[in-house]
């Protein structure tokens, strides 16, 4: 069920109490709770997002005050402003503004530079999501579009925070597809492992876009989609593993993809052959940049 709120493009939102001006210049898309708009004030352009669901909202905001407290890491968009707006009708809703990202999705990045790219921001995921965790909140809702990558340097950042949920409770909201309790592989229950799940099928959308339908089996069709995908041999395992929750946390399932690449480093190293198979430089060059961008994304 939407609950998107239409306002037209020129329009000037002006907050009841803090008295901020917001011009919204157009439309950016509308979930359950409420739509969000990009919007401009002082000359700066902000994503503004507006409900009538009040208490939903703030759920949304206190979860964006908590990602704040990561120091360093900007988990999502940074928090700008909350307020509520009073039409000409006297209606009266609650909005607040937010950081607007402006970026790629994962699979247009991914075609235009090259599928070594995937280890790089597996790493920036999973470490963002074991801050998340750290904080007592599961993202929930996470799929390919609630996350943008940003240049310079390349990142992976989230940009809805409108599923995430503190933990032990139910999810809140959800997309079939990235959902483990629509495939029959664990509950809805607000946990690291269910967020893992919806990572690995993040991946795997970058290959099937257009997502595949559940079977009778469906930890065999998605294990299936994982090895008929070439460019994920390197790490099919530890994707496997959290399609079935063997995975406690985040920190987990990094520590084992570092440990894969490294041992795959660490083998052709000895074969001392990279001159004659390209397929080695590649191996070398996704590790290294992996590595680089891991390390350098823990200062940003």
């Amino acid at each position: 069920m939407r609950h998107g709120i239409e306002l037209r493009p020129g329009l000037h939102v002006r907050g009841k109490w803090n008295n901020n001006h917001y011009l919204i210049k157009k439309k950016l898309g509308s979930g359950t709770v409420g739509t969000v708009y990009l919007c401009e004030s002082n000359g700066k352009h902000y994503a503004l997002k507006i409900s009538k669901q009040s208490a939903s909202m703030m759920v949304e905001v206190n979860v964006l005050k908590a990602l704040k407290k990561v120091q360093g890491q900007h988990l999502g968009p940074y928090l700008v402003d909350v307020d509520d707006w009073e039409n000409t009708s006297d209606q009266l809703y609650s909005f607040y503004v937010m950081e607007y990202l402006h970026g790629q999705d994962i699979i247009t990045f991914i075609k235009r530079h090259g599928t070594e790219w995937i280890g790089v921001f597996m790493l920036q995921l999973l470490e963002d999501l074991d801050k998340l965790h750290q904080l007592g909140w599961v993202f929930g809702d996470l799929k390919i579009d609630n996350m943008i990558v940003l240049t310079s340097p390349p990142r992976v950042r989230f940009v809805d925070v409108g599923g995430t949920t503190q933990m032990g409770r139910a999810i809140k909201e959800y997309t079939e597809f990235y959902d483990r309790g629509y495939w029959n592989l664990g509950t809805r229950r607000a946990e690291p492992s269910y967020d893992l799940f919806a990572f690995a099928m993040v991946i795997l959308t970058i290959f099937y876009p257009r997502h595949f339908p559940k079977t009778q089996n469906p930890a065999k069709t998605i294990f299936n989609k994982i090895d008929r995908t070439k460019e994920l041999d390197l790490y099919s395992n530890c994707l496997k593993k959290a399609v079935i929750g063997k995975y406690k946390s985040g920190a987990e399932m990094k520590h084992d993809l570092l440990h894969v690449m490294e041992r795959k480093h660490h083998r052709y190293t000895q074969q001392r052959v990279y001159s004659r198979f390209p397929s080695v430089i590649e191996t070398m060059g996704i590790l290294l940049l992996a590595i680089a961008f891991f390390i350098s994304s823990i200062f940003l």
